[in-house]
């Protein structure tokens, strides 16, 4: 573990590196307006986009399930006290870290903090920094919606507020829908990012914990030519601190009972929509290679009075960390919410 961590390390260093010397180069031939060179630097574009400055205050609230230390956290702005809270639920491999890459404004955690929300994430049993589990495939989605449904009694019990809503992420959404059905009493809304509504396509998934690797981590950002990003829609510097926070957070293992569920034919449903009873916000972009686009299209159809379906145009599955999306994925998600 060590050794390999040490190795993307390097890695990530040396990529760094590699921005610092094209950007040197550029300046010293006098071609800093090359179009190459332009996908390694932030441009006069990006300048609107700074450094989040306000101070933020987060603490972990200790929960256990079935003998498993779950990992809570809470984040707040420093010295409020929200009345509102919001827990979200991370995908099939990575843990809630996902929702925090504290680059410029980007951070899902918190803009929704800086809404005035007390902000909860949770890892599901084996993820993150959640306790171990002996066998991957016993963290599959039942059990993942107890956690969740374990994760909601808890921030009732801790914050006096009797409704809490809930945001899932990928995987987080078949998770939290299942939670959302089986207990409906505390949920105010419901938020489905990204969601897996139908199986992804069949794969036999024979081990119990999925092999993570930087590679992986990447996949999910958009790439402009076979092996190149697109570092008009995602900064790398994004992109490599997301991969960086995946490997100190994850390590090498992810249990693997979340992908064996969702690895199944493209025509069986893994959410019932007909079963949520609270307004549930669909969201996604159109270019998400997972979705079952006709399936996210009809989901009013099922879906309560006051939800809504949102389909940004261009975004992929991490729309919340793309520079040319990630502000309208904050406006409807919060003029949603709120």
């Amino acid at each position: 573990m060590n050794q390999k961590r040490n190795l993307f390390f390097r890695k990530s260093i040396g990529l760094l590196l590699s921005f610092a010397l094209v950007f040197s180069a550029a300046a010293f031939c006098g071609c800093s307006n090359n179009a190459e060179i332009s996908q390694f630097v932030t441009t006069a574009a990006d300048a609107d986009t700074v450094q989040d400055a306000t101070e933020y205050s987060s603490s972990v609230v200790p929960l256990s399930r079935n003998g498993v230390e779950l990992h809570l956290e809470r984040l707040t702005v420093k010295n409020t006290s929200p009345e509102r809270n919001i827990l979200l639920a991370h995908g099939v491999t990575y843990s809630s870290h996902e929702f925090d890459v504290d680059y410029k404004d980007y951070s899902l955690v918190r803009f929704l903090a800086r809404e005035g929300y007390a902000v909860w994430r949770l890892d599901i049993a084996g993820f993150g920094r959640s306790g171990e589990v002996k066998d991957g495939f016993i963290s599959d989605s039942d059990y993942a919606a107890e956690d969740i449904n374990a994760a909601v009694e808890k921030i009732v019990s801790e914050s006096g507020q009797n409704k809490i809503d809930i945001l899932g992420w990928s995987w987080g959404t078949v998770t939290a829908s299942r939670s959302v059905i089986k207990n409906p009493g505390h949920i105010g809304k419901l938020v489905l990012y990204a969601p897996i509504l139908s199986g992804i396509g069949e794969y036999e998934v024979t081990e119990d914990f999925h092999h993570n690797t930087w590679e992986h981590a990447a996949d999910d950002f958009q790439y402009a030519s076979e092996g190149v990003f697109d570092y008009s829609i995602t900064e790398p510097e994004m992109i490599e601190m997301f991969c960086s926070s995946c490997w100190h957070y994850d390590g090498e293992q992810s249990p693997n009972g979340g992908r064996r569920d969702i690895c199944v034919d493209k025509s069986e449903k893994l959410i019932d929509l007909s079963k949520i009873t609270v307004p549930t916000l669909v969201i996604c972009g159109s270019n998400d290679p997972y979705l079952n686009y006709d399936l996210v299209n009809a989901s009013l159809d099922s879906l309560p009075d006051g939800s809504k379906l949102e389909i940004i145009n261009g975004g992929a599955h991490v729309i919340m960390y793309e520079k040319l999306y990630y502000r309208e994925f904050q406006s409807e998600l919060i003029g949603f919410l709120k």
